[in-house]
């Protein structure tokens, strides 16, 4: 659940997020590129430490 308002629709919340900031969506992709695509840690750290950020935030894991 979006802590921003966002636009009513039939599309996801990530969807209209990027409807409010098109040019958001490179530079997320690039992001996630470079974290899940080119890190060298191993998936599991990786996974830990999104799973602890979700937490820390108040997000469903």
């Amino acid at each position: 659940m979006a802590r921003i308002d966002l636009p009513d629709g039939d599309l996801p919340e990530v969807a209209r997020v990027y409807a409010l900031v098109p040019e958001l969506g490179p530079a997320v992709g690039g992001l996630s590129a470079a974290v899940y695509e080119r890190s060298m840690l191993p998936a599991r750290v990786k996974e830990a430490v999104r799973m602890r950020i979700a937490l820390i935030n108040d997000c469903p894991v």
